[in-house]
């Protein structure tokens, strides 16, 4: 496999041919010279281009599917530093190279959904990790039936936040912003651009309709907020039976131990029954996902949770065994796992249910019966790792070597790299993962998450219990959603393999 190292990752190709005669008139000199500096190329700065081919060359899943991302694709140097050039913009040139893009041919005819670029990896890096810019709100947007106009309706508001102090809860719906009625066109930049606080406009149902109510609340977002995943866990006691529910909201890594809390205090209460609800989790980390996963299951360590499948250069070059992923004993930080070696879990999906989210059901479904209830989840059966400049380290983001990374390049990008098969060889489900019981979630009552009368979990816990006769969920108000607040969260649909996956760079030739 060929690579083509940038001799100068800046390239400036300034050519001068003023063929002046020193006979002629100035003036006609002075023409002359100023129609060659407008015919001058620019200076082309190809340094993020560059790392983004090599890395993709390499890495990305569907490399030997992208004719542009080729072993052979370049003759010459001159070729390649050619290609590099044609696309100016770094974000532009990474959707091309990827292997048909939403971003590029649309929905419909995509094959990766989920692969991204960020202009600076730090940015990328925090929000991955859970931190971000906001007020802990989140909701989701629908359109108004025959309209351009749009609705939001909050799921939750995350814990410790600027929206868990203000009078506003889940359920409770609004329709514009700063006396803006919010619609298709404006909504991004109404309650997602660079204002720091906004008011939003309320409204509630009545009599089946969506009617402004003159309630308005203000929210402020604050910088480097870090959400906490585990939203609501209790202990529920129903007909005698003991049942642990979670709300879990995303993997991340700075929360395992008080997951593993969570768990402990599962044990110690003696729950026989298990609700973990994913229903707006949108992935992340693989390591938490193993840890939740063995929890539920056991610290069977000689069991398989997971074989990741990598594009054929690399996994051409694996020996048995790599690429898997057993159960776990311990916590990333080597903390024995509060384990409740159940033969039956119950797990809450919406349609935002994704990726790590997706892997918890699809790793455990070989060991335990999983009674998935709710919607169909996205359908997102790949993982992805953080790539930054730095090529001693195989371009592989790692904290602690910040200082290495190219300073004229920040970008990042997050390809897909794999697919993660389940200990039968399954990894099948890009159209999702469908509910054994179904139920929409009720736009005019929500209910409150944990409690035992909010409708999905009042559907699992009639499954649980065995009295599923005695309740009517029927749901009065559903619509598809246009937007959700956490769709712009970097760690939403993603799974990071970040502390499992150990690759080098394969041999250039």
């Amino acid at each position: 496999m060929k690579k083509y190292f940038l001799s100068l990752l800046v390239l400036g190709v300034c050519f001068t041919a003023c063929n002046k005669n020193d006979d002629a008139p100035l003036v006609e000199e002075v023409i002359e010279e100023e129609e060659v500096v407008e015919e001058n190329p620019q200076v082309v700065n190809i340094e993020a281009q560059n790392f983004m081919w090599q890395a993709m060359n390499a890495f990305y899943f569907w490399q030997e599917d992208v004719p542009d991302l080729a072993d052979d694709r370049f003759a010459t140097q001159v070729a390649y530093e050619d290609f590099l050039e044609d696309e100016p913009n770094p974000e532009d040139f990474f959707y091309q190279i990827c292997y048909n893009h939403e971003r590029v041919v649309g929905e419909a005819a995509a094959i990766d959904r989920f692969s991204f670029a960020a202009e600076n990896y730090k940015d990328l890096v925090s929000r991955l990790q859970g931190v971000s810019r906001s007020n802990g709100l989140e909701f989701q947007l629908y359109l108004f039936q025959g309209s351009d106009d749009v609705y939001g309706v909050v799921t939750y508001i995350a814990r410790d936040s600027d929206a868990s102090t203000k009078d506003i809860k889940r359920g409770d719906i609004f329709i514009g912003v700063d006396g803006q009625r919010l619609n298709r066109t404006n909504f991004r930049d109404l309650l997602f651009g660079e204002n720091t606080t906004y008011t939003l406009d309320m409204a509630e149902i009545v009599d089946n309709s969506i009617t402004e109510n003159n309630k308005e609340v203000t929210l402020t977002k604050v910088d480097n907020f870090s959400e906490n995943p585990i939203l609501v866990s209790n202990v529920l006691e129903q007909s005698g039976i003991k049942i642990g529910y979670l709300m879990y909201n995303g993997f991340l890594a700075a929360f395992d131990e008080e997951l593993n809390n969570v768990f402990g205090n599962f044990k110690s209460e003696g729950v026989q029954e298990l609700v973990l609800d994913f229903r707006y989790n949108g992935g992340g980390r693989v390591s938490t996902a193993v840890q939740i996963a063995s929890s539920v299951y056991g610290t069977n360590t000689n069991d398989l949770f997971l074989k990741a499948r990598y594009n054929n250069k690399i996994q051409s070059t694996f020996d048995p065994g790599d690429g898997e992923t057993n159960f776990s004993s311990t916590t990333i930080d080597g903390s024995p796992i509060n384990a409740l070696n159940l033969q039956r879990v119950y797990v809450i999906t919406t349609d935002r249910t994704a990726s790590a989210s997706e892997l918890v059901i699809n790793g455990l479904a070989p060991y335990v019966d999983v009674v998935q209830i709710g919607t169909t989840t996205t359908g997102k059966n790949e993982f992805s790792i953080t790539f930054v400049d730095d090529l001693e380290n195989s371009y592989f983001y790692d904290p602690d070597r910040e200082a290495n990374i190219n300073p004229n390049n920040q970008w990042g990008i997050q390809p897909l790299l794999g697919r993660n098969e389940n200990a039968d060889g399954f990894s099948d489900y890009t159209s999702g993962l469908v509910p054994n019981f179904e139920l929409e979630e009720d736009i005019s009552n929500l209910g409150v998450l944990g409690d035992p009368s909010e409708p999905l979990l009042a559907l699992t816990i009639s499954r649980i219990t065995g009295e599923s006769g005695k309740i009517d969920l029927t749901p009065a108000m559903t619509a598809n959603t246009l937007f959700g607040s956490y769709d712009l969260k970097e760690n939403t649909n993603v799974s990071l393999m970040d502390g499992l996956m150990h690759l080098d760079m394969p041999n250039r030739k």
